[in-house]
């Protein structure tokens, strides 16, 4: 549970700091994903090749969540 919590935390702040860096381009379909580290719920930081190294990881967003009803 709380691992599960910890990576929803570095995805949410993953996607948050790409939509505000405005300048990126886009990945196509097939293309890997560039290294990044973020704060965890804990402080401490998580790269998101130590969670690939462990298996697939699906980013899943709910930016309905994040906007008002």
């Amino acid at each position: 549970m709380r691992s599960c919590l910890l990576f929803r935390s570095v995805v949410a702040a993953a996607l948050i700091s790409v939509a505000l860096a405005g300048g990126a381009s886009a990945l196509e379909v097939g293309q890997k994903a560039p290294d990044f580290a973020l704060n965890g719920v804990d402080g401490k930081p998580v790269k998101l090749s130590e969670l690939t190294a462990k298996g697939p990881v699906v980013i899943y967003t709910f930016l309905a969540a994040f906007t008002p009803t």
